[in-house]
């Protein structure tokens, strides 16, 4: 068997699938997109649900991904033993209707037995108690014998997480020996014990589950692998659990550099080692794909992750921030497969800071007050759920940390009449929002008027209404006063409400003869159907029941229908552009800006920017009719209009077709915004930026209108003084200019790094060098890290020289090993050398390089060592 690195086997993986015709796309973002029923991703196939139950077409038959996955179901357990983790990756090989079965298994096999030559006979494989074809497959077509086959029931053979995909499923476990075994004469496959590991789980996805059990058969039969990678690095390194595997030891050996506390001390010192660790890889994966530290969902998950690694910390004598200090480990041994972590490497650190230097403060208070309370408890062995709630809702001390450091003193503590609090507690929030009303964004108390604003906006930007309510200060009031800031409700409105990523109109209402005028500076809309226009009134008071002439701000909502337009057209010309997988994912609209989110796996090209923006050009340039119908939805879908994956629509859709000069449609969408007549009236669109806002989510900022007309001015504008600062003729002489520049540049460099060499040369005459075997070894930390190359290669023209030169460069060292032509023939090698002052380093017998955290002090004796072993 190859003993192989984490990262390693994650390629091999990979790599093996694509040479079975399988697409390899990236990890998705651990924050579900479009599905409620999970609060973080926790399983490879989990982002693919669409594929699996054929709403969504794939973008090939058979891919392969490795899944970031987060699970905190059992995060009591993490640490107290060296099985559980929250964090993970998960291997996957996914068939949507391709192959099936026999397929699964005889890759499954391959992979195991011939790409990473694990020993067969240490490999039992399992089925689902009924699944006969399965048993068939291993026994007759792989040839493993009946009595190495186990069946297993539903708890253990049949995969299920949730709503969704579903079916029987075919492990595979290794036998790690008996020393790993419980002893039992019984002990076999789906044993509890430690001797037989699953490393692989073939799920073959037949059925959907709605979530209560009920079950129904797939329109397509599919496979969903499943194989823990930190899991297969146990196996493949034979180490004893998940924190011994490459990667994650050298994040807990940071913690110990930091803690001075040694993995293996004591079993106390390991449980508080492996949370810090596995809590941290989470941390700082949910940072990097967009969780921030909330009091909920997802963004509670995290905070609580955070925090109870902080406070390991101080357990170990840790009592400064340090997470964030360790999380650069964390990205160093990962960023291999995910190198967004080292683009938002600032982001995750500074989020980590913060929320430790704030549970820091929260902590110091909490201790305090609980150290209170348990000195009061007397013979009480329960701390009362009310000085848990008080600890909770005004100290903001976490409930599940309050019941930990009770069970650390043999404490329990009263939750059930916390859980009573807090539910009063959220009722009397629940009334305080009602009170507010959609103030509080949860619908305003209208009384018996539950009639909703009739909208008039499509048609027309101005129109007459009349007053039906007025809110000034949260509460309903017969009169707004002159100069003050309310919001009216009127009984129809042109005012397009915020929604839909669109923004609000602005505009003016005036009554009483246009001596009294209202500025509309925000419209909402309530569920119960009412706009709500915020803004001031000048001139006198407004009553309910005035008649009011009302019109929105036309510059504003021209420049509003140009972005819209042009953002249905951006969609159509990305799915050109990069394919049909491309879908939206968001989008914000304004007064000619937009924002576009949509599913892709990687940056687009320069090349591919341009396509996209003169494509929209294109569209725009043919000023095609932009037709604008309400259909039945059946219909809609007949036509192929898009709809936003998520989204419920009702029976009847509003939908926008997009034409070009013939008159063939180029986009069709559902859509409740507003929009103009004609494409060509979009003027002109420009892409500003294209980034990464999630894995597997792209966006793209945009202009059209008078905002692309300024943007092109000030370039323009910008170019001319360019031109002007490098004495150009025109701005098309610039770039000549920038090369000429360029070549100047580079001559003086050439000139300062022959003279750095003469110098090196000189430093290398003075350098100390202690004799030794009949060479000359020599040590050297006084080095510049930009003169390290130089030095060494002055050094070298001592034919007998052995010498290491270190250099700090920040946190970090680097090192350069180097060896004469005669050290090298009495044995010398510089790349082993190195491997003395760092693991992580390398290189020819002549020159080697390396890097590391430490710089020794005994150099030489580290050099003496080591020639004296030759």
């Amino acid at each position: 068997m190859k003993n192989l690195g984490l990262n390693e086997l994650r390629e091999l993986f990979l790599a093996y699938f694509e040479s079975k015709g399988h697409l390899r796309l990236p990890s998705f973002s651990l924050v579900p997109q479009n599905d409620k029923s999970l609060l973080l991703i926790n399983s490879g196939m989990a982002p693919m649900k669409p594929w699996f139950t054929g709403e969504q077409e794939p973008p090939r038959r058979r891919v392969c991904t490795c899944q970031k996955c987060i699970r905190t179901g059992d995060i009591e357990n993490i640490g107290k033993t060296a099985r559980h983790g929250t964090y993970f990756e998960m291997l996957g090989n996914f068939s949507f209707g391709d192959y099936f079965k026999s397929e699964a298994i005889d890759f499954c096999w391959e992979f195991l037995t011939k790409t990473l030559e694990i020993d067969a006979e240490l490999l039992y494989p399992s089925v689902y108690l009924e699944d006969d074809e399965a048993f068939g497959i291993w026994n007759r077509q792989i040839g493993i014998p009946a009595e190495k086959i186990t069946r297993l029931g539903k708890a253990d053979n049949f995969w299920e997480h949730g709503s969704g995909p579903c079916g029987p499923c075919s492990e595979v476990y290794y036998d790690r020996g008996e020393a790993f075994g419980c002893g039992s004469p019984d002990c076999a496959p789906g044993c509890d014990c430690d001797r037989f590991i699953e490393i692989w789980n073939n799920v073959f996805s037949q059925f959907d589950n709605d979530g209560n059990n009920n079950y129904t058969e797939l329109k397509q039969k599919n496979i969903d692998t499943g194989m823990g990678l930190e899991r297969l690095a146990v196996v493949c390194q034979g180490v004893n659990s998940l924190f011994d595997v490459d990667t994650v030891m050298n994040i807990t050996n940071h913690v110990s550099r930091i803690t001075g506390a040694q993995y293996g001390q004591s079993q106390k010192t390991d449980v508080s080692l492996r949370i810090i660790t596995d809590h941290l890889r989470s941390g700082v994966m949910m940072i990097s794909d967009g969780v921030l530290p909330s009091n909920e969902g997802r963004g509670y998950v995290l905070r609580r992750l955070l925090r109870r690694a902080a406070r390991h910390g101080r357990l170990l004598g840790t009592k400064d921030a340090f997470l964030h200090v360790v999380a650069e480990t964390v990205i160093r041994e990962n960023e291999g497969a995910y190198p967004e972590l080292r683009e938002r490497e600032g982001h995750i650190k500074r989020v980590i800071r913060t929320e430790e230097d704030n549970f820091n403060k929260t902590l110091d208070n909490g201790l305090d007050i609980l150290g209170t309370v348990i000195a009061n408890l007397g013979d009480s062995a329960a701390i009362p759920g009310a000085d848990a709630f008080r600890l909770y809702d005004t100290y903001g001390f976490p409930i599940d940390l309050t019941i930990e450091l009770a069970e650390e003193k043999s404490l329990t503590v009263d939750v059930d009449t916390f859980n009573e609090l807090m539910k009063r507690q959220r009722e009397r929030a629940r009334e305080a929002r009602k009170a507010l009303g959609d103030l509080g964004w949860e619908g305003f108390d209208f009384g018996e008027d539950n009639t909703p604003t009739e909208f008039t906006g499509y048609d027309d930007i101005t129109g007459t209404a009349t007053v039906t309510a007025i809110i000034a200060q949260g509460e309903l009031v017969g009169t707004l006063g002159a100069d003050s800031e309310g919001i009216l409700v009127l009984d129809r409105t042109p005012f397009y409400a915020e929604m839909g990523g669109q923004v609000a109109d602005h505009g003016e209402l005036w009554a009483h003869g246009a001596t009294v005028g209202f500025t509309v500076t925000d419209v909402q809309k309530t569920k119960g159907g009412k706009y709500l226009h915020h803004g001031k009134l000048s001139g006198g008071a407004l009553e309910v029941g005035d008649d009011v002439i009302v019109a929105v701000d036309a510059q504003r909502r021209n420049a509003i229908r140009r972005a819209h337009s042009a953002t249905h057209l951006l969609h159509s010309a990305l799915k050109t552009a990069l394919g049909d997988h491309v879908t939206q994912a968001g989008s914000l609209v304004e007064p000619d800006r937009l924002r576009f989110d949509f599913t892709h796996f990687q940056a687009m090209t320069p090349e591919e920017l341009r396509r996209a923006e003169a494509l929209v050009n294109d569209m725009i340039l043919d000023g095609g009719d932009v037709v604008v119908r309400e259909m039945p939805i059946a219909e809609a879908k007949k036509l192929g209009a898009t709809a936003l994956f998520g989204e419920k629509y009702g029976d009847t859709v509003r939908v926008v077709t997009m034409d070009d000069e013939s008159g063939d449609a180029v986009s069709i969408e559902f859509c409740g915004g507003t929009h103009l007549d004609n494409t060509a009236k979009v003027g002109s669109f420009r892409i500003l930026s294209e980034f990464s806002v999630a894995s597997g989510v792209r966006r793209i900022e945009a202009i059209t209108g008078e905002e692309a007309i300024a943007s092109a001015d000030r370039d323009r504008d910008t170019l001319t003084t360019v031109a002007a600062s490098l004495k150009a003729g025109s701005a098309e002489e610039i770039a000549g200019k920038i090369e000429q520049l360029q070549g100047e540049l580079r001559e003086l460099r050439r000139a300062a790094a022959q003279s750095a060499a003469q110098g090196a040369a000189e430093s290398a005459k003075n350098i100390a060098k202690t004799p030794f075997n009949g060479l000359n070894v020599a040590y050297i930390t006084d080095v510049g890290a930009d003169a390290l190359r130089q030095v060494g290669d002055a050094l070298v023209n001592d034919e007998s020289i052995v010498a290491v030169l270190a250099a700090r460069d920040g946190e970090s060292v680097k090192f350069l090993a180097v060896c004469g032509k005669n050290a090298v023939k009495l044995g010398a090698n510089a790349g082993k050398l190195i491997k003395s002052f760092t693991p992580k380093g390398g290189g020819k017998p002549e020159s080697a390089m390396g890097g590391g955290t430490e710089l020794p002090e005994n150099g030489v004796d580290i050099i003496k060592e080591y020639l004296g072993g030759l």
